[in-house]
């Protein structure tokens, strides 16, 4: 049995993107001709390595048993192509999973200077209402708003985070706003739609006062934010979304909604020097910067 290694560089890259014309498209190759090398790992191993899923191609055990040989194999190569060069100079491909409000307004705006000191290095940053798992391998480092407790992760705390309830100049120039809890209800509220929720810490209203429900609903933080700054309604925002628009004002500020982001790696994946590299940076700007997060 002999392996080509071309059909494994294949594999790992259907492995991390969870379908195969996503990992084409980013290798920049036809999708049949990474789908033909699968077809002949899989025939030269005698395995079945993906089961086809909604969503595109779902690991077997068999292909999560060659997943760990494969990245094994790929560090050992990087190490040797690595002798003799800046052992600082990273290069490839870092994917970074966050959530959609903390990928646009606080990551994406000090990306910059972790792109700049490493220019070899591809970032992806996925910030989306949603998160790829690291325990999947979709991505290398992720952002979560719980701490995962099952899976080979490796996770710490990156800081607490603060939320309150806004309404912008413009609503408020046209409504009373509310001075207790109970007189939210007189209001249209903005929020998430219940049944497209990717996490249990995102219901924020019942924290508020029981029983309040969204009147006008959107799965995307960033558009919660643009129908509040519009006059829309009162909504929730975490307060470093809500507090860097001075057109928005905080309502029944003593009602401060607390949450944590969670920072986590796969265990196999830690010592990886764009993972640890990465690790250090944000941890560093997201202790420099918590007067963001209230």
């Amino acid at each position: 049995m002999q392996l080509r290694w071309d059909d494994l560089q294949d594999f790992l890259a259907i492995a991390r993107a969870g379908q195969i014309a996503r990992a084409a498209a980013a290798a920049g190759v036809d999708p049949t001709t990474m789908a033909r090398h699968l077809r002949r790992l899989e025939a030269t191993l005698g395995q079945t390595l993906f089961e086809q899923s909604r969503e595109g191609q779902a690991l077997t055990a068999a292909g999560e048993a060659l997943l760990t040989a494969a990245e094994a194999m790929q560090r050992a190569a990087s190490g040797i192509v690595a002798i003799g060069a800046d052992p600082d100079r990273l290069s490839g491909v870092l994917r970074v999973s966050v959530s959609e409000g903390f990928g646009t307004w606080f990551v994406a705006h000090h990306l910059r200077d972790f792109t700049a000191a490493h220019p070899d290095l591809t970032v992806d940053l996925v910030a989306s209402s949603g998160f790829l798992s690291p325990s999947k391998r979709e991505a290398d480092v992720a952002v979560l708003l719980a701490r995962p407790q099952t899976g080979p992760l490796v996770s710490s705390k990156l800081t607490d985070y603060a939320l309150g309830l806004y309404a912008s100049d413009l609503y408020a120039a046209r409504h009373p706003l509310p001075g207790d809890a109970a007189a939210v209800r007189e209001h249209p509220l903005i929020g998430y739609v219940p049944d497209l929720l990717y996490a249990p810490e995102l219901r924020y209203l019942a924290e508020i006062d029981e029983g309040l429900v969204p009147r006008i609903r959107s799965s995307s933080i960033n558009a919660q934010y643009r129908l509040i700054a519009a006059g829309a309604g009162l909504g929730v925002l975490p307060r470093f979304i809500g507090d860097a628009d001075r057109s928005l004002r905080r309502v029944l500020p003593e009602r401060t909604i607390r949450r944590s982001f969670w920072l986590v790696t796969h265990q196999d994946t830690r010592g990886s020097q764009r993972v640890r590299a990465f690790r250090e940076w944000l941890t560093g700007v997201v202790a420099a910067q918590r007067g963001w997060f209230g």
